[in-house]
């Protein structure tokens, strides 16, 4: 058994950035969107969610080729390779920042609603969520001060297989008809509900995780040798990623969607599975959603201090006084959720949309600079590179498209 165990984890090993990318990517976030997409939708929007993870793998393995040839992080090579990139770049770090830092006030306050009628569930007592999100905050401080990646890596390995898990039993658990999910899978586009779409583009295909990928990759080492490893674990990370929220998705499309129940917050998620799963699968459920929401608290601190590395040149010291700074800073922002009188989920749906947004910025100069022969030499893009980049740049349009009409 010990045998098997050690294989596991060799192989876990083996894919770390796409694992941390994984915890980074499903987080409360994902959860909210996917749970509320189904509960509205059925599996209607299953196409935006299949597109936005193949899409997802294209960037991935184009941003990790990039830092696999240079050396360098991807807002270093945007500012060094495009007359006044800096600017471009300047504006993605900018962007990604802000647009992480308003969901990571989303996140906290999800977790610790989450964490309050858990505690409720389990002992009968109601504590401030104050209380949780302070708890959690020094916590994740104490970490980020002392941790090293590997350490940060392992920490998501473990919620990310708490998530997974989480979010299969309930599968099990509640039972979806099948027969309604395969019928709910013709694709369709919602009339009036553009934000949605944006909203799981935004969540799938990131923007902070392309760029983050060129950042974890470099952590990681690897050089061009390593790029059929990259492209595994760009698989593995793409793969995870759509099918944990197709499970979520179907769950919710397969129970709330057929009873005409809807979703307004994550908490009314526990409620209204209760009566259909029981207390096990409400309990279950509440897991999952805090392993994904604290396996994506960590690399949203991360953030402003990688980003700010990746875009100057200078080597990532997450121990300098600037980034214990910056990590104080963003942990700080996030008890704002305390005081805001808009709800958690609906800064979620937002922050999403927003980052739908940025996806451009990021996909356009991806194709540009893999086509540079100064640059990448003998690995520029392939025939196929270029096809599915230039899919991701229209997806990316069409879905920044509908974020505006949401938004504005």
């Amino acid at each position: 058994m010990n045998r098997y165990l050690k294989k596991i984890f060799a192989a876990l090993a083996v894919v770390g950035p796409g694992l941390f990318l994984i915890g980074y990517n499903i987080g409360t976030g994902s959860v909210t969107t996917m749970a509320k997409t189904g509960a509205k939708h059925g599996m209607g929007l299953f196409w935006v969610l299949a597109l936005s993870a193949i899409f997802t793998y294209i960037l991935m393995v184009a941003y990790g080729k990039i830092t696999l040839v240079t050396g360098q992080t991807a807002l270093y090579n945007i500012k060094t390779n495009f007359n006044r990139g800096w600017i471009l770049a300047f504006y993605i770090m900018l962007a990604l920042i802000i647009g992480e830092l308003l969901a990571l006030i989303g996140i906290m306050g999800i977790v610790a609603d989450l964490l309050q009628e858990g505690i409720l569930m389990t002992t009968g007592l109601s504590v401030s969520t104050f209380w949780i999100i302070l708890v959690m905050a020094v916590a994740c401080y104490i970490l980020l001060w002392y941790g090293r990646y590997q350490a940060f890596e392992k920490v998501l390995v473990f919620f990310v297989i708490l998530m997974g898990l989480s979010f299969l039993v309930v599968f099990v658990l509640v039972k979806p008809g099948i027969v309604v999910l395969a019928e709910g899978l013709i694709p369709r586009v919602p009339e009036q509900n553009f934000g949605l779409i944006a909203a799981i583009a935004g969540t799938t295909c990131s923007a902070a995780v392309f760029i983050m990928r060129s950042v974890v990759v470099a952590e990681k080492g690897w050089t061009i040798k390593d790029l059929k490893v990259e492209k595994r674990d760009s698989f593995v990370s793409a793969a995870m990623m759509l099918f944990l929220s197709a499970v979520i998705m179907a769950v919710a499309a397969g129970t709330l969607h057929v009873m005409g129940l809807k979703l307004d917050n994550t908490t009314e998620l526990i409620a209204l599975f209760e009566p259909i799963g029981g207390k096990a699968a409400a309990f279950i459920l509440i897991l999952g959603i805090v392993g994904a929401g604290l396996s994506t608290i960590f690399p949203i601190a991360l953030i402003a201090p990688w980003l700010i590395s990746d875009y100057t040149g200078k080597p990532r010291n997450l121990h300098s006084t600037q980034s214990r700074l910056l990590i104080l800073i963003a942990i700080l922002i996030s008890f704002s959720s305390v005081f805001l009188k808009q709800k958690p989920p609906a800064l979620m749906i937002f922050s999403q949309a927003f980052q739908a947004c940025i996806l451009p910025a990021v996909a356009i100069p991806v194709f540009l600079l893999l086509n540079r022969k100064k640059l990448m030499g003998t690995h520029r893009a392939t025939a196929k590179e270029n096809i599915g980049i230039a899919a991701v740049i229209v997806f990316s349009l069409f879905t920044t498209y509908y974020a505006v009409t949401e938004l504005f």
